[in-house]
């Protein structure tokens, strides 16, 4: 027993001497000037919006998460606190499942536990990679639960930002819907927040860094199709570039719309504050008339925020549904309407917003 203790104490001195090396290679990377930069602004954006708080990374295995995966290993490693790290399989492809257990079993060569969440069950055939978002929002989501870990890192970047807004500008979408991509922090669920700590940087720089630090990455096949809009789209900005589309004017507008956004969201937390009252007891909200006295934004916008957290809903109601009901509402001829998983009902002089499922039993008006 003595000789076996002995034997399992040289076997964890050995374990931490080969972890030690692999911290060691990682680390002497960030002496790369490019690497440093950008891993400075990771670890200046993560003190200020996490202080020592775990979180979770998603990786898709493509050369951004990569990077994001090995900016994270550096944080945990100087600053001694736990990250988790998912990949979701969606088994949309064949290929996909053996793809996984691939990129499991490279990452843990650098020390990157990387856990698989599958997505079984039948898939969809059109709207696919809206639906795939979704589903992988929803594992990780539980995941973190279980985790009791309150944040997620995304690997967006700088050209995801200007995909996202040609392609809201395409759908004529307002001014939330066309900077909220750029939010560095999104609610889900009001539990889980997404961040976004690379937003600001190019493809091409996290490319560079994923081939340095890793030298593999996997590519999946649907970011060549065309048949998606996201593609066709990607594509397009290329040839615009190629025609002298200036992508930093773009990125001063799309900075200049985020300011006017943040300015109505401040008028929009003032009217829901002062002109409605959350019911903890029955999970409903009651709206007072001075609710929808205030400027049409600002009432599209906190009716909509509502209906989206008494619905427990990921995505927002659709634009052209809520237009559609506050002028119905204007018009007088609602009393009781379902929309978003939520019933709106006037009692009264007011308007109280609860669950579909919920069975009302009383109400007090406010």
């Amino acid at each position: 027993q003595i000789n076996l203790f002995f034997k399992k104490q040289n076997m964890k001195k050995k374990s931490l001497s080969a972890k030690k090396k692999i911290h060691n290679k990682l680390l002497i990377n960030l002496k790369n000037p490019l690497i440093y930069n950008i891993y400075k602004d990771f670890n200046n954006f993560v003190k200020l919006n996490l202080n020592k708080s775990n979180f979770s990374v998603a990786v898709s295995g493509g050369a951004d998460s990569l990077a994001l995966a090995y900016f994270s290993k550096c944080y945990s490693i100087s600053n001694n606190i736990k990250v988790k790290y998912y990949h979701v399989d969606h088994k949309l492809r064949k290929e996909s499942s053996l793809e996984a257990k691939k990129l499991k079993f490279l990452l843990k060569k650098f020390d990157i536990n990387c856990k698989i969440l599958k997505w079984n069950g039948r898939k969809p055939k059109s709207n696919i990679q809206s639906i795939a978002r979704t589903k992988r929002y929803n594992l990780i989501y539980n995941e973190c639960l279980k985790s009791k870990i309150n944040f997620i890192f995304i690997a967006h970047h700088i050209d995801d930002l200007y995909e996202n807004f040609i392609i809201r500008l395409l759908r004529g979408s307002g001014l939330k819907g066309l900077v909220s991509f750029n939010q560095i922090k999104t609610n889900y669920n009001d539990k889980l927040k997404i961040l976004r700590p690379l937003i600001v940087h190019k493809k091409t720089d996290l490319n560079y860094i994923t081939k340095k630090v890793f030298n593999f990455k996997f590519e999946d096949p649907s970011n060549k199709n065309v048949n998606f809009k996201r593609i066709r789209i990607r594509n397009l900005i290329k040839d615009l570039n190629s025609e002298g589309l200036n992508l930093e004017k773009l990125r001063l507008t799309i900075n200049n719309l985020s300011d006017s956004n943040f300015t109505i969201n401040y008028y929009v937390e003032e009217n829901i504050k002062y002109n409605s009252k959350y019911n903890r007891q029955k999970k409903n909200y009651i709206l007072n008339s001075d609710f929808f006295n205030q400027p049409h934004e600002i009432v599209f916008r906190s009716l909509t925020n509502l209906l989206k957290k008494i619905g427990n809903k990921y995505y927002s109601p659709r634009g052209k549904s809520i237009s559609r009901l506050l002028t119905r509402l204007g018009s007088g001829e609602i009393k009781k309407i379902n929309i978003s998983g939520c019933i709106l009902e006037k009692i009264n002089n007011s308007f109280v917003i609860y669950e579909e499922k919920w069975k009302k039993d009383y109400f007090v008006t406010i």
